[in-house]
């Protein structure tokens, strides 16, 4: 029975910090500290781009160019956060080890040339298993979705298996943070269960101190040169989430993304050994 109870008050303490009622939520972008000295991150890696820091017990944005920041871009893959929630909560999606397998064209990605479950299909961006996805969820219930996240401009009127990947959809690196904001929260309109599976699928790493969650994006096309990584930081009494986007042209650099964002995260002191 001692040990039962542990558990529970162990339970209980891991997810009290989720949802906060008397949290305010994110509305609005307009108080902010600059912070110009990020920029070196990303001269070191002879790019530019903007990086939204967002201190959830503070209500504190920190922001390196506040104009790009503001600037709603094509989600790329970092639209597979709100895309597998929808998967699961629509129930299009049974679970996330459903598979999906391969038509044997070739893709853009040898990792994508195989049979993928969810949790896989996240990890690796498979695109063609997430184009099957918006498909089979439809444009009917995909908007309505879309627009109860109030995730970007909501503006899915491109293809349904296209309009996140450089078409009508758009989002900006500050909407990307008062979204995962919600997620973390776990308060979208969608089941608990469905966010916190996806919050699982986020995890890119874990150590005694912090955890990170994150989902990186690369749009080509009409804004080709563009790469994302979002996500939040979870130290033991607080959550920072972020939003970089940057100008990446070459697949090769496309491992900066995540660099430039640790180099912020840790020079901030949020990833201590």
């Amino acid at each position: 029975m001692l040990v039962f109870l542990i558990f529970c008050m162990a339970t209980l303490t891991a997810c009290s910090h989720v949802e906060s009622p008397d949290i305010p939520y994110i509305t609005s972008f307009d108080q902010h500290h600059l912070r110009d000295d990020w920029k070196v991150h990303f001269e070191n890696k002879n790019t530019q781009g903007c990086f939204v820091l967002f201190d959830l017990a503070t209500r504190e944005f920190q922001v390196l160019d506040v104009e790009r920041a503001k600037k709603a871009m094509t989600p790329a893959s970092t639209f597979k956060i709100p895309n597998s929630i929808i998967a699961l909560d629509s129930g299009v999606v049974r679970s996330r080890k459903q598979i999906f397998v391969w038509n044997g064209e070739k893709q853009l990605s040898k990792s994508w040339e195989r049979a993928h479950d969810l949790d896989s299909a996240f990890r690796f961006s498979v695109v063609p298993v997430y184009q099957e996805i918006a498909r089979a969820v439809g444009a009917q219930s995909m908007v309505e979705y879309v627009e109860g996240f109030d995730y970007g401009n909501c503006d899915i009127s491109g293809e349904i298996d296209q309009f996140w990947l450089n078409n009508t959809l758009k989002i900006s690196a500050f909407e990307q943070v008062a979204f995962l904001e919600k997620l973390y929260r776990e308060s979208l309109p969608a089941s608990i269960e469905s966010q916190k599976s996806v919050k699982e699928m986020m995890l890119h790493e874990r150590t005694e101190s912090y955890t990170i969650r994150g989902k990186t994006g690369w749009g080509l096309g009409n804004d080709s040169g563009l790469g994302w990584w979002v996500g939040w930081v979870e130290t033991n009494d607080n959550a920072y989430f972020f939003a970089l986007n940057m100008d990446l042209r070459e697949i090769a650099n496309s491992g900066d993304r995540v660099t430039i964002a640790k180099g912020i995260l840790r020079a901030e002191g949020l990833l201590q050994p």
